[in-house]
């Protein structure tokens, strides 16, 4: 048989973090037994339990102690294995894959910060002048011979705290539901973004074309210039059909004002482009007095930065455009430095894609008319994400009027 003893420290019963583990375990296919257990006696007091983890190999044991490694639970107190990258671009075998919670690694008995933590990553351990450092990186960051944390041991994960029932977060915690009090949620919404500020931390903000579409780009752009949002994420779409708006007065062709598709209307966001890649792209189109408003015209006029992330469907693109996917993730890494709060706003495949790269600790709100977007979120692992299924326009000018008081 194949054993570790695991442990569990803090608030494990009121959290059902007990009772989580325990689950894994049996569904694991393993058996444990519990060594120690002690119960806090208070609402500050932390609860501490000593599990022996028992199975018949040791594949499954690992399987299920990477398993409840998420859940908080410290395997062992020995030193984390540390292997080096058999070559550019590769982890050694059997690496530790992270998850995007606060991590710590245990390094000549010290237990060191995982710096930079995102999920499907590995972590580098490198010493330097002030001691040991480790980092989170992803696959095309590894260099030959950098020394990688291999396995579970040695590993301690920080599960996400919990959340109050009085708070309006735990009830948008809850399950997915349009049937939610919207007016209420916008306005816990526009607490966490002034916290977040007050906090010294950034407010991230990755939107689709919708809110061009919707009409609900206005209401950004005031926020933009009141200076709420310090970074912005999007694509090729939400920048040219915010131009075609700026430039035209349409979306896709149609008149936002009137709602009725123009004459060649449809050739307005080529146009748009034409004429962006013409003035060498959006910021010197600004300068040079070509985009005169809009959400990218606020960006640029209010330093918001802006990391804009192609695809393969994309017109053009804008010269703005990051089209080599690596490089857009790296820019994104780089961006959300600082970043305390995300409002992920009609955009499904950047939502995933920004959920992947934010830690567990960046408070984060998904915002679509579609539910089915803000559970695929969550099922990928952003399971600090709130979610909140309405209209992006309603959303937005809601949030517009919270935090910049009425048009």
């Amino acid at each position: 048989m194949h054993t570790e003893l695991i442990t569990l420290e803090g608030h494990i019963i009121d959290s059902l973090t007990l009772s989580k583990v325990l689950d894994i375990l049996v569904a694991s296919g393993v058996d444990y037994e519990i060594r120690s257990f002690r119960i806090g006696k208070s609402h500050d007091e932390t609860s501490h339990a000593e599990i022996l983890v028992i199975a018949p190999d040791e594949q499954s044991l690992q399987r299920a102690l990477h398993e409840v490694q998420q859940h908080g639970a410290v395997i062992s107190q020995e030193d984390a294995t540390l292997q080096p990258a058999p070559q550019d671009g590769v982890f050694p075998e059997g690496f530790y894959s992270t998850t995007n919670l606060e991590t710590f690694v245990r390094i000549e008995g010290t237990w060191i910060p995982v710096e930079r933590i995102e999920m499907d990553c590995g972590i580098r351990v490198t010493r330097t002048e002030s001691g040991w450092r480790a980092e989170c990186v992803p696959l095309h960051w590894a260099r030959k011979g950098d020394l990688f944390v291999v396995g579970s041991a040695g590993v301690r994960v920080t599960p996400l705290p919990r959340r109050e029932a009085e708070s309006v977060f735990h009830f948008m915690g809850s399950e997915v539901s349009i049937e939610k009090p919207k007016t209420r949620i916008v306005q816990a919404v526009a607490r966490a973004v002034r916290e977040t500020k007050l906090k010294g931390q950034k407010v991230l903000f990755v939107g689709g074309p919708a809110i061009v579409h919707t009409g609900a780009a206005p209401y950004l752009e005031r926020m933009i210039r009141a200076g709420w949002i310090d970074v912005l994420f999007a694509g090729n779409a939400l920048a040219t059909h915010d131009i075609e708006r700026a430039l035209y007065g349409t979306s896709l062709g149609v008149a936002l004002e009137t709602g009725v598709p123009e004459t060649h209307g449809h050739e307005h966001h080529l146009r748009a482009i034409n004429t962006i890649r013409a003035a060498g792209g959006i910021r010197q189109a600004v300068e040079k007095g070509i985009l005169k408003s809009g959400i990218m015209h606020a960006c640029v006029v209010a330093g918001v930065k802006v990391v804009l992330a192609g695809s393969i469907r994309d017109d053009g693109p804008l010269p703005d455009v990051i089209t080599d996917t690596v490089q857009a993730q790296d820019a994104m890494r780089e961006a959300i430095q600082g970043v305390g709060l995300a409002l992920m706003v009609a955009t499904t495949l950047h939502s995933i894609a920004t959920g992947n790269l934010l830690p567990a600790s960046v408070t984060t709100f998904c915002i679509d008319a579609n539910a089915d977007t803000v559970i695929k979120l969550t099922d990928r692992g952003s399971h600090q994400a709130f979610g909140i299924v309405t209209d992006c326009a309603f959303f937005l000018k809601e949030l517009a009027t919270q935090l910049c008081g009425e048009a």
